[in-house]
């Protein structure tokens, strides 16, 4: 019986692929990616190009590199989802073709059709196994029987030898109404290996080479109506070789096999074409066995985001590049610094100084080269800068002056910070909050890569993961989810372009967990997304001074330190200093051509 389309059936789809959905109209649109390009392979992927209509069942991609096109069977077969037992034909309405009559004996090929099948390096013996022949009256018209895996006769194509495009109107055709199958199914011996080409003279030139089950499309490289009839014999093969014609860089056939019957299909590499459009050029110019040494060296599609363990490069884990953490005893732990490629989770309690570290780190990416871009969303963009612009001047470069309600003042000179503002110039970079457009937060990821990318920034600061994300958006997640994906998302960018990404996270409030790692507020999962993961937190048995800098995470080299090192705080200068650490280190722009310590003030910091 006839398969019968039912909206449920696409919802039922949807679901058994997990994929969200919402209708509009007559559409089931697909929120996320298309089933079959996954929204492509860049960087940025395209959602809401998939679509299904709820009244005739047909799905269509709208990405131009896609274009996928289908009916409920074609999604059954390709995703293992199934419709029960009714599943035969769904196309609407329903095709009725011509019943060809079988020729009772095989078709003997007219000396014509066997001189121009040989001048194109095709065998005599090729022609008569394949029935080709040439019209009645007509020794210019190649005649291809096509015969399904039962033998009979279901479709016919013609093609002009002496074809002129200033006279003739096509050079190939066929016999209208007739159900399109492949061409040499009856040919085919075993279902080991099939080749699939595009022209009929392109899988008889694979058979003149020796390769036996070789099939042909009946209406070239787009017409994929044959898909229905032959799904179920083709799936049978063990693997599927594809030798399609190669111009510019592309494979016809290709990219619809491969979605439609995947992990069996081969391909014909390039190189192995040696300059030559299709199979049968290749057997023209070079002979049989360069044909079947195309065959035999096919090669399965590699599969996306897996390679050869012997491809990956060997690297010195203690040779990484890394960023000074601007504690000695840290660095010492860490080989050298904070390494590059993951997200770095600075966790601790509100108001104890987690911030100050943060941006302290970024003033020394500064100092040693590196552009940064910050996202502070608990500070406006001034006081942000205030802070770091006293950490990178200095406790030397700091003027302290009592204001007239006794307490002290902390300022720059006026020169001085001129200087500190040439010296950020092209380096540093911070998220403009005064910016608001409409009620609806800009992705904060966008902007990342969009700084990576255009301005050269390899190093991160995201203070801090509450305020980062838009809790108001995605209202169907709970906001640990939507944690959780922002924290993705960085470790994915952090991997691609090489960068770090310092992550403020507050602990959990009320924690009774002696793991650290535990103790961030949000997602459990958090942690485990960070290649590293710094506490700091005030010592209580200490002086108000001091500090204690943990290290429970350590995924690149394995050295922890949940003890911690005892740290100061120099309210002066907002800077933090081990032991063995110079709190009155210069930055580089101390350095330059104009450097002063007038007595113009600006900016105070009380």
């Amino acid at each position: 019986m006839i398969y019968e389309f039912k909206a449920e059936d696409a919802y039922e789809f949807a679901r058994h692929i997990r994929e969200p959905v919402k209708q509009k109209g007559d559409e089931l649109r697909f929120i996320r990616y298309c089933p079959y390009c996954r929204g492509g392979n860049g960087g940025k992927r395209d959602k809401d190009t998939f679509s299904i209509n709820l009244k005739t069942g047909q799905f269509k991609c709208l990405r131009s590199s896609c274009g996928v096109t289908g009916n409920m069977i074609s999604l059954a077969r390709d995703f293992d989802f199934s419709l029960g037992e009714q599943v035969m034909e769904y196309y609407q309405p329903r095709k009725q073709y011509r019943r060809l009559k079988t020729p009772d004996k095989p078709i003997i090929p007219k000396e014509p059709a066997i001189t121009y099948l040989e001048s194109r390096k095709i065998s005599d013996e090729v022609a008569r196994e394949y029935e080709i022949t040439t019209q009645k009256d007509h020794d210019n018209i190649l005649v291809f029987p096509f015969y399904d895996g039962d033998g009979k006769m279901q479709f016919v194509k013609y093609r002009k030898t002496d074809f002129n495009k200033e006279v003739d109107k096509n050079k190939e055709w066929c016999e209208s109404n007739c159900k399109p199958i492949l061409f040499g199914m009856k040919q085919c011996k075993d279902f080991t290996r099939l080749v699939i080409t595009e022209g009929q003279l392109d899988s008889l030139s694979v058979a003149t080479a020796g390769i036996k089950n070789a099939v042909s499309v009946p209406n070239g490289a787009k017409g994929f109506t044959w898909i229905p009839y032959c799904f179920d014999w083709v799936n049978k093969f063990q693997e599927i070789v594809v030798f399609g014609d190669f111009e510019k860089g592309h494979m016809t056939l290709l990219p619809e096999l491969k979605s439609r019957f995947p992990n069996k299909i081969k391909h014909v590499r390039e190189e192995d074409y040696k300059g030559c459009k299709d199979a049968n050029e290749l057997l023209t110019k070079h002979g049989c066995e360069d044909v079947r040494l195309a065959v035999e060296n096919a090669e399965y599609e590699p599969v996306r985001r897996v390679k050869e363990l012997s491809d990956v490069q060997d690297v010195d884990i203690y040779s990484l590049k890394k960023l000074d953490s601007t504690i000695n005893e840290c660095n010492r732990l860490l080989y050298g610094g904070i390494p590059f490629g993951g997200v770095i989770l600075i966790t601790g309690k509100p108001g104890e100084g987690k911030s100050t570290l943060a941006s302290q780190i970024v003033g020394r990416a500064i100092e040693t080269g590196h552009k940064v871009f910050a996202y502070s969303g608990e500070l406006p963009n001034y006081l942000f800068k205030a802070w770091l612009d006293f950490q990178i001047a200095g406790p030397q470069h700091i003027i302290e002056t009592t204001n007239r309600f006794g307490d002290v003042s902390r300022k720059i000179s006026n020169q001085n910070q001129e200087l500190i503002n040439a010296w950020y110039r092209g380096k540093a970079f911070i998220y403009d909050s005064s910016i608001v457009d409409g009620d609806e937060k800009e992705d904060l990821c966008k902007t990342v890569q969009q700084t990576v990318l255009q301005y050269g920034t390899d190093v991160v600061l995201i203070d801090n993961l509450m305020t980062a994300i838009d809790l108001d958006a995605e209202k169907g997640s709970d906001k640990y989810e939507k944690q959780s994906l922002f924290v993705k998302k960085l470790a994915r960018m952090a991997l691609q372009f090489d960068v770090l990404i310092l992550l403020v996270a507050h602990k959990r409030k009320n924690n009774f967990s002696t793991n650290e790692t535990d103790e961030i507020s949000g997602a459990g999962d958090i942690s485990n997304l960070a290649s590293l993961v710094i506490g700091y937190s005030k010592d209580n048995e200490l002086s108000n001074a001091y500090r204690r800098l943990t290290v429970p995470k350590n995924r690149l080299f394995g050295r922890i330190n949940t003890k911690g090192f005892l740290v100061m705080y120099d309210e002066r200068s907002k800077r933090i200093y081990g032991e063995n650490d110079d709190l009155t280190v210069e930055y580089g722009w101390a350095k330059q051509d104009g450097f002063s310590e007038a007595d113009q003030l600006k900016i105070p910091f009380e």
